[in-house]
């Protein structure tokens, strides 16, 4: 049962990787179905629905282009994630701009696939927002500016580290506006070259460039009526940064490789994790860029200066994560290992900690023994075994042994997937274990938090 409510549709004609993405988005707590190529994918899309598909590209029968075309008609709203190898980023550059929602470049490491399915279902996840969880002062300082600037149509700035929840908040802006039943569209500007982010940004004509085969409408365009949102736009480069600064003064588009403007009616939020005054004295931010957006900044700070968040947000990503079994409870001990600790990764790192605990769960208390922090030794007080009882200590060195001997075994195999290039069956081979083994003890080193090297496409 998927602990996130999304399901994955992995597409994939190679059998033992698409097993592999399979059980590496299962262990992750995702619910996945499976097809060979894109006209099974299709089949299986007509029978019932998923919330995203992740595709490879070069498939018989049904291509993934082709397929992402026949997604695009029929499931607008679907996003697409294709994989492609490294010789062909142009195309998958190109499928972008044909409505791909995001691409892989072969060979990638597991984790890189988790982080990527993880923002997606972020951003199902932070479609209502108007729940916020803001229990500490600080934060219930921000929401309410947010909820008083949502009234207007001011441009608004939020900054803060990764994983404070920006985007989140700037959902709740929109939300709250009164331009609710409009779209909301998020583009995240580090995440694409800057050719790409143009076309993207602003739309563009048919033959505005090699495989421009019809006009699309940009970003702009798309949230006309609503609110776009440049989600991390200290990443834009400078060229570009002018050309975005005409557009909000003008308050109008021109698709490239068009003579036609498009007037725009769409309220715009920004969101960096730099300190953008500090990007404008170096050089690489426009200052009148810089004041055009910053019209209403708000900081978002960080977890370890709002603990009393910590709690409440872990009990609502109990809930999402537990919402069709019994209730779960914190330990009193859980509580002072999480409220001390320092969540460098903020909120993502949060939620990140609680789907492991949740996966590790073995009742309906949740203590410490299922929590597996990132840093441990980051503001959590761990007691020496020489300050324990006799007793106490006496228990500790006879299970000393044991513990070697797991972690020598997990070495042994985590030595092995690098060699192999994350390659299970060769895995197995090396290992002189059979593949079903191997993957049951692929699964016990997930579930105690270990981070296994992959690399899917080789």
């Amino acid at each position: 049962m998927s602990t996130h409510g999304l399901t994955v549709l992995v597409v994939e004609d190679d059998d033992l990787l698409r097993e592999a993405l399979c059980d590496t988005l299962m262990f992750a707590g995702y619910s996945t179905e499976f097809a060979s190529d894109g006209v099974e994918a299709l089949a299986l899309l007509h029978r019932q629905p998923v919330d995203l598909v992740v595709s490879d590209v070069q498939m018989e029968a049904m291509d993934g282009h082709t397929l992402l075309q026949n997604i695009k008609s029929t499931w607008p709203n679907l996003p697409v994630v294709l994989m492609t190898a490294f010789g062909c980023v142009e195309k998958a550059v190109e499928a972008m701009r044909d409505g791909a929602a995001d691409y892989l470049i072969k060979p990638f490491e597991a984790e890189v696939l988790i982080e990527m399915v993880n923002r997606f279902a972020t951003a199902k996840g932070a479609t209502d927002s108007s729940d916020m969880i803001a229990e500490d002062p600080r934060a219930q300082q921000v929401v309410e500016l947010a909820r008083r600037v949502a009234s207007s149509d001011a441009t608004v700035m939020l900054s803060g580290e990764s994983g404070t929840g920006k985007e989140v908040l700037a959902r709740f802006i929109h939300d709250q506006s009164s331009r609710s039943e409009g779209p909301f569209v998020a583009i995240n500007c580090a995440a694409l070259p800057e050719t790409m982010l143009e076309s993207i940004l602003f739309g563009y004509e048919k033959g505005a460039f090699t495989g421009a085969h019809q006009a699309r409408a940009g970003k702009f365009e798309q949230a006309q009526g609503g609110t776009l949102l440049l989600d991390e736009i200290s990443e834009m480069d400078v060229v570009l940064q002018a050309k975005l600064l005409r557009v909000l003064q003008e308050k109008e588009v021109e698709r490239l490789g068009g003579k036609d403007t498009v007037a725009l009616d769409v309220r715009v939020l920004a969101t960096t994790n730099r300190d953008l005054r500090g990007e404008v004295n170096a050089g690489r931010f426009r200052e009148d860029l810089f004041y055009r957006l910053n019209v209403f900044p708000l900081t978002l700070a960080p977890l370890r200066e709002r603990r009393g968040d910590i709690l409440p947000l872990v009990r609502r990503f109990i809930e999402e994560q537990n919402s069709d079994g019994p209730s779960v409870v914190l330990s009193t001990e859980a509580e002072k290992m999480l409220e001390s600790y320092a969540w460098p990764g903020n909120i993502r790192e949060l939620h990140n900690v609680v789907q492991r605990a949740m996966i590790l769960l073995n009742g309906a208390t949740l203590t410490e023994a299922e929590i597996h922090l990132e840093d441990p030794g980051s503001h959590v007080s761990i007691p020496s075994v020489d300050d324990a009882p006799d007793s106490t200590r006496e228990s500790v060195d006879g299970s000393a042994l044991e513990k070697d001997l797991r972690s020598h075994e997990q070495q042994i195999i985590v030595d092995a997937l690098k060699a192999e290039h994350g390659r299970r069956k060769e895995t197995a081979e090396r290992l002189g274990i059979s593949p079903r083994t191997l993957r049951y003890k692929l699964a016990k080193l997930r579930d105690e938090g270990i981070v296994l090297p992959g690399l899917y496409g080789t």
